[in-house]
């Protein structure tokens, strides 16, 4: 791995000498919004990676919250990804797609569960496929594991606590939608709910992050995040429409050794939906 870049990120070139490996655990984590007009369960049924297993943000999630994939329980998730032959032992390495838009989500949650070696692949499907590297239609055979949770409570944000947070300004929050969703300006793609964003956010939007579906360079990486006024050395809750881009600015305050960082599981979906919260417009 080059020393410039993040090293929860590998490439094409490092997944492809590992294939086939015995505690290798290959995740499909591929999610779009209707936006993008992709499916991610008939692209994995029409080509992927050799030996990787179908994740669902949406089964993978608590369906008691009210609210689009939110964390699972647990004992829930390490029930469901264990049916998938996966454990927290494992080396994992997620993939979406275009390369940064889910799979930093998954990334995310395999840690926040517990698993230790877990890596996002840099170009996601559609650099692998475009290098002309190994693809296939075969279903994996899944021999059951098991996945013993221990999870980090503390790198979750409540509503509670985001309300908090919000009131006296003690974490810094890092907003990952768009610049025109943040402002005001553009209309939120779901229903009912408010456009703008928690006062004190500063705009940091996902799509940044990576340039031709490549995580950029760490010095690349830190100037992002302070020319939007996020000082690394405080703490940083992350956000964004639903909890899932929130994780590309984890995956990137962590990869630059920023350990105090939260993500806000509710995001956008569940402050923005709602009648009680404050709200602002406008860029700071």
């Amino acid at each position: 791995m080059r020393e410039d870049k993040s090293p929860f990120v590998v490439s094409g070139d490092w997944l492809q000498e590992r294939l086939g490996g015995a505690t290798l655990r290959i995740v499909d984590a591929s999610w779009y919004l209707p936006a993008h007009k992709r499916d991610p369960k008939a692209e994995y049924a029409a080509g992927h990676i050799p030996g990787a297993i179908f994740f669902d943000h949406d089964a993978l999630s608590d369906a008691t919250s009210g609210l689009p994939h939110t964390l699972p329980a647990p004992a829930s998730f390490a029930a469901s990804v264990g049916a998938l032959g996966i454990s927290d032992t494992d080396t994992i390495v997620v993939y979406d797609g275009p390369g940064f838009f889910s799979a930093p989500r998954a990334w995310w949650m395999f840690r926040v569960m517990g698993a230790k070696d877990v890596y996002v692949l840099d170009g996601g499907l559609d650099g692998w496929k475009n290098e002309g590297r190994p693809e296939t239609t075969d279903t994996s055979p899944v021999s059951p594991a098991v996945f013993t949770p221990t999870f980090d409570e503390r790198a979750v944000t409540s509503f509670t606590e985001m309300t908090q947070i919000v009131g006296e300004g003690r974490r810094q929050i890092a907003d990952a939608r768009s610049l025109g969703r943040f402002t005001g300006e553009e209309a939120e793609p779901r229903a009912g709910m408010r456009s703008g964003h928690m006062p004190g956010a500063r705009s940091l939007p996902a799509g940044g992050f990576a340039a031709n579906g490549r995580f950029k360079s760490l010095p690349e990486l830190q100037k992002l995040v302070a020319d939007a006024g996020i000082d690394l050395d405080k703490p940083v809750v992350t956000s964004c429409g639903s909890g899932i881009t929130a994780a590309i600015i984890t995956l990137a305050l962590q990869s630059l050794g920023h350990t105090d960082n939260t993500l806000y599981d509710g995001s956008w979906s569940e402050w923005g939906s709602r009648a009680d919260t404050a709200i602002a417009t406008g860029n700071p």
